[in-house]
């Protein structure tokens, strides 16, 4: 029988006032009892025969491969490239020799960039550094391995720079030894140790010995590109390392895994929200050939048989019965439940500069409303993972973008410690956020201790569809007072919306099952739910609110989580106003963006790039900015109807994004959030009804098709600035820029989303 929901342990807890306060005063007492905790961790990796650990990201063989250790989980996305590009530029590698590896859990891999986005809140905010060292620490001593919201380079950009140039300074001492020479004067290039002159060494030759020395108190790096340095492999486009294995089909993804008398399980879980399982016909699943067993929990029941399809369709004729507590999940509901949390006490003020009511008392401003409908995941892959229990411990493997918690989840449902649990990270066949909840790892732990065997858990597409934990749904109402100069002097956006990053963090850290999680955080305002809502622009008074509300559908971590929804409300509004001002709405944007010359290049870029006609009417082309963590871009799209068919011509898209490792692969990212972005615009949502989505295959969700797609055009500007994450930051921009394309074309004004609706 599962367990859940897990109890909330001291391991799991959130960083709250209680937690802040144990030992004494918010901040020194803190200090203290922290400051007493371990702080240095060993690498935990293994060594096969022929392998030296060089530091916690790094091993070589006597051959020279070069073997980079990866915390982070591949979705498609190219860090297990990134990263080891990174390392192997400052080591001096040759990159036909460099290999990659999945990180063991362990506090050195922690995020604690993502965790401290994600668990920063009033209290720790209050204490100031001490609350942002709090949540460092908390995450580096809970192992909090976390992939997502484009933290992975800016994370872990240092580390990998760092450990590449100390193994280059001991594989150089270590060489130097042996020539009886300095070892400032040796250096390494294309993967070879040389002194300079005629000497040279291979890797592989001095690494055992390497790690014997001592580094200096300064770690020496090498000069960056134009410095003198030719032949750097940072911000070269080297081809990715998982492409090979994934034209040739070796590359091992959740579904691929086979183990020795391994059996296939498929599973139903009910409709949305606190559904129990009531009964089934187990007579009439045993007709299946090559079924053999059910396995029962109080919310699911999973069919176990020799293959796949003899599972699933046991499951189909067991015709399982759940009973739904209380009201099911509704479209027209969840509208209804945004609407009247405009009216709550929950909402508060979280954003604001200035003093909006003496610029809005008496004037005249331009109010609108907008909606945006939950955003589906629908990555390729539905949720996968493969399990083999024994009396003394469990092997699982699955894509997780947060293997620490799953682990613990897994170790928790079984009863086991979790040393006794050994995860084995794989890549993902895509996620944009769905898996960093770990509820297949748990099941299918679950059926192979009940089963006796190994077990592989694949969820059909129905159940990857109505299990989802979709983006959050949100109405905006925007207003705003134009001064005399067609400037923006007063702006005030309400937005009304659950947070899908706290229900989130609840279901994966503290276990909570997915409707309470979603109660739970029904009357918390919070930052992470108005993310991007806060104006790029000089606007002299503004504000944010936000009206939390609990809309009955368990809600997930996303691509671009709350800037899909903020970016959607701000640009749109900003296209509206400047029609109000009778502008150019680029000009309009650009005499506002003054001291933010980054987003102003950006756009001004992305304009001429594609050919800005001013957004007259007829054109067809509509534009929009945004900026996330450090990361700027502006994009143009020309659009228009076919019948009643949206058709996207041509995408120009202006970043900034510093400087990139492979700008290829940074290319490839911002293409993937375009397409993203606008299958969130054109569709990536259903309707709901009692308590179930009203459609779960993709070709009927009106997602974008290669006919639907013109000219993608992306330009990386150039930038010395540090790089910043870009799997995040166009996706946003698609929807807002198509409304305001349309509208040129039209003549009318679409403020929800997906822009042509989901019936």
């Amino acid at each position: 029988m599962a367990r859940f929901p897990r109890k909330k342990t001291d391991r799991t807890k959130g960083i709250d006032r209680r937690t802040l306060l144990v030992g004494g005063g918010a901040a020194a007492g803190l200090l203290i009892a922290w400051g007493a905790w371990p702080r240095r961790y060993a690498p935990d990796l293994n060594a096969a025969p022929g392998e030296t650990i060089v530091n916690a990201f790094l091993k070589i063989d006597q051959t020279g491969q070069v073997i980079v250790i990866v915390p982070q989980t591949e979705t498609g996305q190219g860090i297990t490239t990134v990263l080891p590009q990174i390392l192997a530029d400052e080591l001096g590698a040759d990159w036909r020799t460099v290999a990659v590896q999945s990180a063991p859990i362990s506090p050195l891999y922690a995020n604690t960039m993502l965790a401290r986005t994600w668990l920063a809140s009033d209290w720790t905010r209050l204490i100031g550094d001490a609350g942002d060292w709090a949540i460092g620490q908390y995450a580096t001593r809970n192992a909090l391995m976390l992939t997502g919201g484009g933290t992975s380079v800016p994370m872990f950009h240092d580390a990998y720079r760092d450990a590449g140039a100390a193994a280059r300074v001991l594989l150089c001492q270590a060489a130097a030894a042996r020539w009886n020479i300095p070892w400032e004067s040796c250096d390494i290039q294309d993967g070879i140790i040389t002194d300079g002159a005629d000497r040279r060494m291979k890797l592989g030759d001095v690494v055992a010995d390497a790690a014997r020395f001592a580094l200096p108190d300064i770690l020496p790096l090498r000069q960056g590109p134009g410095q003198g340095m030719d032949g750097r492999l940072s911000g070269q486009d080297l081809p990715r390392l998982d492409t090979p294995s994934k034209i040739d089909g070796s590359h091992n993804f959740a579904a691929d895994i086979r183990l020795p008398d391994m059996l296939f399980a498929s599973i139903r879980q009910g409709p949305i929200g606190d559904a129990l399982l009531a009964g089934l016909d187990e007579r009439a699943a045993s007709s299946v050939t090559g079924f053999l067993k059910l396995v029962r929990t109080d919310r699911w029941v999973a069919a176990v048989a020799s293959n796949w399809w003899a599972a699933n369709k046991a499951l189909d004729l067991a015709d399982p019965i759940f009973t739904l507590h209380g009201t099911p999940v509704d479209s027209g509901m969840i509208d209804a439940t945004l609407e009247s949390a405009f009216a709550s006490s929950a909402g508060r003020r979280l954003y604001a500069q200035g003093d909006l009511l003496p610029v809005f008392e008496g004037a005249t401003i331009l109010a609108s409303e907008y909606q945006v409908d939950a955003g589906l995941h629908l990555a390729l892959e539905p949720l996968c993972a493969t399990a083999r229990v024994t009396e003394d411990g469990a092997e699982v493997w699955m894509a997780t973008q947060a293997p620490g918690l799953a682990r613990a989840a897994i170790a928790d449902a079984l009863g086991f410690p979790e040393s006794a649990v050994t995860l084995y990270p794989l890549h993902a066949g895509g996620s944009f956020g769905r898996k960093m909840d770990w509820d297949a790892g748990v099941q299918a732990a679950l059926i192979a201790r009940d089963i006796g065997r190994p077990v592989q858990l694949l969820w059909s597409r129905l159940e990857d569809v109505i299990q989802d934990r979709p983006g959050a749904p949100a109405h905006a109402r925007m207003a705003a007072k134009l001064g005399r100069n067609g400037a923006i002097e007063g702006w005030l956006a309400k937005v009304a919306a659950p947070c899908a990053m706290t229900q989130t963090w609840a279901r994966i850290a503290d276990g909570a099952l997915p409707h309470a999680a979603a109660a739970d955080a029904a009357d918390k305002a919070t930052r992470l739910a108005v993310a991007g809502m806060v104006p790029p622009y000089a606007i002299p008074h503004w504000a944010v609110d936000h009206y939390p509300c609990d809309v009955g559908l368990p809600l997930g971590f996303t691509r671009g989580n709350a800037h899909m929804h903020g970016a959607f409300f701000t640009e749109s509004f900003m296209d509206e106003l400047a029609h109000l001002a009778r502008m150019d709405a680029m000009s309009f944007r650009i005499q506002m963006l003054g001291g933010n010359p980054r987003l102003a290049h950006c756009l001004s870029t992305a304009a001429a790039m594609g050919g800005w006609q001013g957004g007259i009417a007829g054109s067809g082309q509509g534009i929009a900015t945004h900026m996330m963590d450090g990361a700027y871009a502006a994009i143009l799209v020309e659009a228009s109807m076919r019948g009643d068919r949206l058709s996207v011509n041509r995408i120009v898209a202006a970043v900034d994004v510093g400087d990139q490792v492979n700008p290829d692969i940074a290319r490839q990212q911002i293409e993937g959030g375009l397409i993203y972005g606008l299958a969130y615009a054109m569709g990536a949502s259903v309707p709901y009804a009692r308590g179930l989505p009203t459609r779960a295959i993709l070709g009927r969700m009106n997602l974008p098709r290669l006919s639907d797609i013109g000219e993608v055009t992306v330009e990386l500007i150039r930038s010395t600035a540090p790089p910043a994450g870009v799997s995040d930051l166009t996706a946003p921009l698609v929807a807002p820029a198509i409304a305001n394309a349309l509208y040129t074309w039209t003549g009318q004004r679409l403020r929800s989303l997906p822009l042509l609706g989901t019936t």
